[in-house]
């Protein structure tokens, strides 16, 4: 009998150490330690009832059943209106609702963060998700009409977000891909003074981004693109001319790749055109001081364009409708024209070579279309203005002999 008590109490002893050692051995397993501010371990605390809730909606998401956690994220939202974790689970809606194929519905829930947490580690998660969105509107995709096709144009929807995203992150990586989503956006609809305007600012708040090179050409592009033609106004042309030579003198490499010379002598050309324009206007309406002056800009200004022969050839019939007083105080276009391309006078030669260039068929003086031809024209200090002959009262378009 004593034997068998003490077996007893041996096994009871045995159980009750088994039951202790594997309550210690549940207590730490379960225990989970984070690093505090200082680097030190510290047991983490049990994870609450909003956690819980939380947890569960995404794992439901990343599971792919996302109307579960589409439904758990609102009824947390719906339960706890003043509680923690609403930036979470805000960001969890949103995520559902794409997932769903509803972006512009997860918007809201994107913004409830961006405008309400800004604090939160939500915020930038939500921007980034916001970014995506803008993306995708930018490049084509439609909104749905009524829940139903995908009619309506969000590009305004875009344009909005991608500015409140460079006003709220200024700097940041995120912010500069914004920037320019705007700016290509911009230059994809081919609406060219936003497009400059958006790479301008691109370029001043950016200058040591990767995609500053891009701006920069794109900005020029935008500017000469703005120009229309002779009839319109010609500011783009100047700002891409200042653009160019702005970009020679910072990054040679660069403006020697793209061929600035080249784009140089268009935009060159290019005014020169719009200047003659504006004489051959002037000319329609009968005011020939006009005429003489916007004549007289065109050959100071642009002496080696295609535009300054043909205001040469036209330039002394005009001189002959001026009034006396007027006529006399006008360059000899008569000389100027011999110096340029080598037509001789008249009356007398003047000792400039007469083969520098072949004549140019004659246009008549209200022909809108320019000569064209591959001219080596002579440099530039060659065109100056020799004594006003002392009358040129010649009745038609031809060069004044001088008396």
């Amino acid at each position: 009998m004593t034997r068998w008590l003490e077996k007893c109490w041996c096994l009871a002893l045995i159980g009750f150490a088994a039951s202790l050692f594997g309550a210690t051995q549940s207590a730490h397993s379960q225990t989970d330690y984070t690093l505090d501010e200082f680097d030190h371990w510290k047991p983490s605390e049990a994870p609450s009832s909003v956690d819980e809730q939380l947890q569960q909606a995404r794992v439901a998401l990343a599971n792919g059943d996302a109307a579960r956690a589409l439904n758990l994220s609102e009824n947390f939202l719906e339960n706890n209106p003043l509680g923690q974790g609403r930036a979470v689970a805000s960001l969890i809606q949103g995520d559902a609702q794409l997932a769903l194929g509803n972006e512009y519905k997860a918007l809201f829930a994107y913004e409830d963060v961006a405008r309400r947490h800004t604090s939160s580690t939500s915020f930038i998660p939500a921007l980034e998700r916001e970014y995506e969105i803008a993306k995708a509107y930018a490049h084509g995709l439609r909104k749905r009409f009524l829940g139903t096709f995908r009619w309506i144009d969000a590009g305004d929807d875009a344009q909005e977000i991608f500015i409140r995203i460079q006003e709220r992150l200024p700097g940041s990586e995120l912010a500069e891909k914004a920037g320019m989503e705007l700016a290509d956006y911009y230059f994809r609809i081919r609406d060219m003074p936003l497009a400059a305007d958006a790479y301008d600012l691109f370029v001043q708040n950016y200058p040591r981004s990767k995609r500053v090179n891009k701006a920069k050409l794109r900005l020029i592009y935008s500017y000469y693109a703005q120009f229309k033609g002779p009839q319109y106004d010609a500011s783009g042309l100047r700002e891409a001319t200042s653009r160019l030579k702005l970009l020679q003198a910072d990054d040679p490499a660069l403006a020697q790749q793209i061929g600035a010379e080249a784009l140089l002598v268009r935009v060159y050309e290019s005014e020169a055109a719009k200047l003659l324009n504006d004489a051959r206007w002037y000319q329609s309406m009968g005011d020939f001081i006009s005429t003489e002056l916007t004549l007289r800009s065109l050959v100071k200004r642009f002496p080696k364009s295609i535009a300054t022969i043909e205001a040469l050839r036209i330039a002394p019939g005009v001189v002959a409708k001026l009034p006396e007083g007027v006529a006399k105080d006008c360059p000899n276009y008569a000389d100027l024209q011999s110096a340029l391309i080598g037509t001789p006078k008249v009356a007398e030669p003047t000792g400039v070579a007469p083969d520098v260039i072949a004549p140019l068929p004659a246009v008549s003086e209200t022909s809108s279309e320019e000569p064209v031809g591959n001219a080596a024209l002579p440099p530039e200090d060659v065109i100056k203005a020799p004594p006003p002959p002392a009358s040129t009262t010649e009745p038609t378009p031809t060069p004044a002999q001088p008396k």
